[in-house]
């Protein structure tokens, strides 16, 4: 199987990527910059030889034609609607999964969301129904994604208006020893997006004690 991430270079896309590969996915990043993607490609790729997944890189439109079917969306919340709107064309079709937040410029400690709601729900109106548009990764921290030598902390909540959409979601995140949780609808994005300012707050808070938190789904517990 082989994957693309628009916006591939970034520290949350590596690290997606550095994840994918150990776990025997292939993965293209996709920039505007494609010697910069073929750099790091190389660069992550010298990370993880034991990796049985490899990682290359090239422009955002070879990277749509490289992939097989499932396309992460990475970029930073100012280029989103645009590439979005600039690569809708190669797009559509695809299986796209979303893990862009729409924190407030200058601030990352809120969210600014678009109006429809979400970042996820943004990119579901300029692509059409007929592309399944999937939220996911939103509160996972890019330092936990890049620590591939340890579990994950937190869990994955998926949310999106396609089943089998999500059912793909969940089972190429399990594949990387990551739990994912079927979190409703595409606008469940409004809630589970708005989570990470949240988070980020925590992360910098001098009272609060641990960095990369994430969110975790409890169980009762059992006597």
């Amino acid at each position: 199987m082989k994957v693309s991430i628009l916006g591939g270079t970034g520290p949350q896309g590596q690290g997606l990527a550095l994840r994918l590969a150990l776990a025997g996915t292939d993965v293209v990043l996709g920039s505007r910059d494609a010697q910069r993607a073929e750099e790091i490609a190389q660069q992550l790729n010298q990370k993880i030889p034991q990796a049985t997944g490899t990682i290359t890189g090239g422009d955002n439109q070879a990277a749509i034609t490289d992939a097989d079917d499932m396309i992460f969306i990475a970029v930073p919340f100012s280029a989103h609607e645009r590439t979005l709107q600039d690569l809708s064309a190669q797009l559509k079709g695809k299986l796209i999964v979303d893990i862009v937040v729409p924190l407030t410029e200058g601030n990352p400690k809120s969210v600014t969301m678009p109006s429809e709601g979400s970042a996820t729900e943004q990119a579901q109106r300029i692509l059409g129904e007929d592309t399944p548009v999937v939220g996911a990764f939103h509160n996972v921290s890019a330092h936990q994604l890049n620590a591939f030598d340890q579990p994950v902390n937190c869990d994955i909540l998926v949310c999106g208006n396609s089943l089998d959409a999500k059912k793909s979601v969940i089972a190429l995140t399990e594949s990387m020893g990551i739990t994912a949780l079927n979190a409703g609808l595409a606008e469940s994005a409004r809630c589970i997006e708005a989570i990470t300012p949240i988070l980020i707050r925590l992360n910098i808070s001098k009272s609060f004690p641990h960095t990369h938190v994430g969110v975790k789904i409890a169980p009762p517990e059992t006597a």
